[in-house]
């Protein structure tokens, strides 16, 4: 088994972890209502996703 033969330094540990940052999310317009939405979501508007609605409760069918 591999085990390492000195202790990782403080700096090391920081130096490693300093590319660990968040990422804005992505956010688009939902093709049924134009709304601000975040993509590979159902629409929090309409509730459509894909062109589908998504939400059974407001779909008209």
């Amino acid at each position: 088994m591999a085990v390492p033969k000195k202790k990782t330094s403080h700096q090391k540990q920081h130096q490693r972890r300093a590319h660990w940052k968040a990422e804005a999310q992505e956010i688009g317009t939902c093709a049924n209502c134009a709304a601000p939405k975040r993509s590979h979501t159902a629409c929090g508007g309409c509730g459509y996703y894909r062109g589908r609605p998504a939400r059974l409760k407001d779909a008209v069918i």
